[in-house]
Order: structure tokens, then sequence, then C-alpha cells
């Protein structure tokens, strides 16, 4: 039985996500209270901004500029950080450990690429340290593989977990316009920011994807050895021929282990229709997992927002709360130095893959094509030619069966140097009989 405590907590960064934090952990304050036997107290609130109203009815006092208030105050037994970035967050984090603070952080940026040096912090002065919040916004997807399939070896992580890219994804599907509209959509209806680069050049899903796969395999943070690939080149066109084709295209981060390798990637991709993860649209997120002994799961639900995310920081209070209660030593998530597996490199994978050429409409064009292909071991599924244009380029697509990303890398080169191929071929890789 939990003995009645009041735990006092602090939050750096009163943006989007620390206002919805702090409302929950208001608002909910006697909900929580009731379900967990402690009082979680909101005692300070830190942000360089504290005249602008972000609709909460706060107590006196709670607000400062100085995050060093939380930092050094003795009393703060939990420190949120919510500022994003790397610097000062980092700083702020390692900080607060030192004083022996336990830390929740919504960052995955900086988990994905400090992340190793923080956790190693964390256990030297043997405080927890939560981060549900860094992955998915509310999907609970970090429980789910800490706790949920802790019995699981997990084999394979298929995630949409970039709202903006699906946003734009899911605009041009549906109402057949470019990349550059559905962005300037997502920007005014401020799901993109103003520098999109994080979200449609695949790096947000990569960070989150680097955060998943110390969870799943065991491994340290390797966030440099993500591939990483952006939406910026699918076109309307390419969009539509996959439709013909079955599938969908979606912004992809994936993770596969076989033969003690991990594949950790991030990547348009063709998704076969009838497939659950097709049919995640607009801003919300989905991952499927599948493990060895559950089989396949999809968690789905809002990856953003001041509430969902919200919510996942609060649970990380509450789980921390609870051990701090029942003094438990055990971290929330201790950092694995060493695993057997290797990362394998995006050359050596085997997928099936779209092409899609701008050829000169004459006669033998395909046979030159798929001469070129068949030299590197790449065999064709189906082929779609579109329009004629006696003497000029059209649109030729190729679908293939399973080939080695080092073939189609050496068949490209070869293909675009043809005098009958006009401009740089374009390919996607095709997921479906893994998903």
């Amino acid at each position: 039985m939990l003995q009645r405590k009041r735990i006092n907590i602090g939050i750096i960064g009163f943006g989007t996500v620390g206002s919805g934090t702090a409302k929950i952990l208001i608002n909910n304050k006697k909900l929580i209270e009731e379900r967990t036997g402690i009082d979680f107290n909101l005692k300070k609130i830190a942000d360089l901004d504290i005249k602008r109203d972000r609709g909460i009815k706060l107590p006196v006092d709670v607000l400062t500029t100085d995050a060093y208030e939380i930092i050094n105050d003795p009393e703060i037994d939990i420190v949120i950080e919510l500022i994003g970035g790397i610097h000062p967050a980092k700083n702020f984090i390692i900080e607060s450990i030192r004083k022996k603070k336990h830390v929740i952080t919504a960052n995955k940026a900086l988990i994905a690429t400090e992340g190793n040096e923080i956790f190693e912090e964390a256990e030297a002065n043997n405080v927890h340290l939560g981060f549900e919040a860094s992955v998915a916004g509310g999907i609970p997807i970090i429980k789910v593989l800490r706790e949920g399939l802790v019995a699981n070896n997990i084999l394979a992580v298929y995630g949409i977990i970039n709202g903006t890219s699906n946003y734009i994804l899911t605009k041009m599907t549906n109402e057949k316009v470019g990349f550059s509209e559905a962005l300037k959509e997502a920007q005014r209806l401020g799901y993109a920011e103003a520098d999109p680069t994080f979200d449609v050049e695949g790096i947000d899903s990569a960070h989150k994807l680097t955060i998943l796969s110390s969870l799943s395999f065991g491994i340290p943070f390797l966030y440099n050895d993500v591939y990483k690939e952006g939406i910026t080149k699918v076109t309307a066109m390419d969009i539509e021929f996959a439709m013909e084709l079955g599938y969908k295209i979606k912004l992809l981060a994936i993770l596969k282990a076989s033969n003690d390798e991990i594949e950790m990637r991030v990547h348009p991709t063709m998704v076969p229709n009838d497939y659950l993860i097709s049919k995640v649209d607009g801003v919300f997120n989905a991952i499927y997992v599948e493990g060895d002994a559950v089989g396949s799961t999809l968690y789905y639900g809002r990856g953003a927002g001041d509430m969902p995310t919200g919510s996942a920081v609060v649970a990380d209070v509450v789980d921390i709360g609870k051990r701090i209660v029942t003094d438990q030593k055990r971290r929330v998530f201790t950092l694995k130095r060493s695993s057997s597996f290797k990362i394998r490199k995006i050359q050596d994978i085997e997928s099936k893959y779209y092409f899609r050429f701008s050829a000169i409409d004459k006669p033998g064009v395909l046979s030159k094509i798929s001469g070129i292909l068949g030299n590197y071991n790449i065999s064709i599924a189906s082929v779609i030619q579109k329009g004629r244009r006696i003497g000029g380029a059209v649109p030729l697509v190729v679908l293939t069966h399973r080939a080695t990303e080092r073939d189609v890398i050496e068949a490209i080169k070869q293909i675009d140097q043809l005098p009958v191929v006009a401009g740089e071929s374009l390919y996607l890789r095709v997921e479906g009989e893994e998903v």
C-alpha cells in the first residue's frame, strides 16, 4: 500500500508541451492523487516568457524566468525538461541529475544524440529518467516496449512517427496536389514549422527511431547509424502510380532484426492499401511491433500536441513518483552498453522496389532497361507506361521482386546513363510481406 506523500515537481519550459503538462497536473490533480495515493505538487515553472497567457490558472509565485530556481531547490524531487534542442537542455538535465533529482524529458533529439552520456550520469547518481513523451506523443509505446512486451524478442518495428510528413502525404494522396502546396497548407495550419527540414527530411523520425531501437534491441543510442531519407522527392505522380499498383506512400521508420543484424532506416515507403498502417492519415501516428511471443501488435493515436504529449509526461511523473514512494532503486530504464547486434548498412538491405524512369517513347527502351536490371539480379514484377509522346519522354514505372539495395544503386546509375532515359530516375522501397 502506497503511503500518501507529497512529491514536488518543477517544469523547465512553458511552451506547448509544458502548458499541456501543467494543465493536466493542475486540472487532474485530484484524480491522479485518488489513483496513486500521491500528492503531485507543481511547485515551479521556468520559462523566459512568463507574461503570455497560457489559459491556466496557476498558484501564486509558481512562474520564474530562472531555471536554476528549480534545479537548486532541495524540495523539488522531479525536474521536467520541455524546452527542446540540445543546449541548454542538456546542461539543465545533467545539473539536475547531479543534484540527485529525477528527470523527465520529451526531448527526442537530445536523447537520440546525447542519451548515452545522460543515462550514464543518471545511473551514476541513482536517479530515474523518464522519456515516454519523446516518441509518438500520447501513444505509450515506450512503456509497451519496456514493460508490456518485456517477455518478447522484438523482431520488427514499423512506425509512422512524424505527423507533419504524414499530413503532407495524406493531402497529396487525397487531393492530388504537389509536395509544395501540401507543405504550405501544413504550415498554415501549424502542423509544420517555418523551417520544416527536421520533419520532411526524416530527421525527426530518425531521432525517435533511435530511441525505439535502443528499447527494442538493448543497444546504445546510435542516431548516426540510422539511414535517413525524406519525402521531398515524392511527387503527386508517384502517389498516383502507387495507388494504381495497390499501395500508399508513407514515411516509415523501420527496425528489423535478423541474423544478429539490425536495420535502422527512415524513408518514404510503399505499403499495401489493405494494411492497417497504410490507413493512418493526417497528423496521426501508428507503430506496428512484432514480437516472437505476442505476434503482431499496432498502436495508434495522436503523435503530438499539448495534451497528448502532456499525458505522456505525466505518465512518467506518476511512474517515477511511485518508485520514489516505495524506494525502488531500479531505474525506469537502464542503458545497455554492449550488444551482439551489428547495424546493417543500407546498401546491404533487401526489399522490393518501385522505379520511375523518364524514358524516351521509342521501341526497345523497356528491353534496354530490363536488360540492365537483369544483369543485377533485379526481377520485374509489373510495368506501367502512361501516355504516348513519340520521341519525347514519358514516365515508365517498374515494380520489382526482392533485390539488394547495392544492386539497385548500381543498376540505376547505368540506366540513367542510357541516351533513352531523360533526367534522374527515382526509386522507393516497398514493404509488404513483413508488415
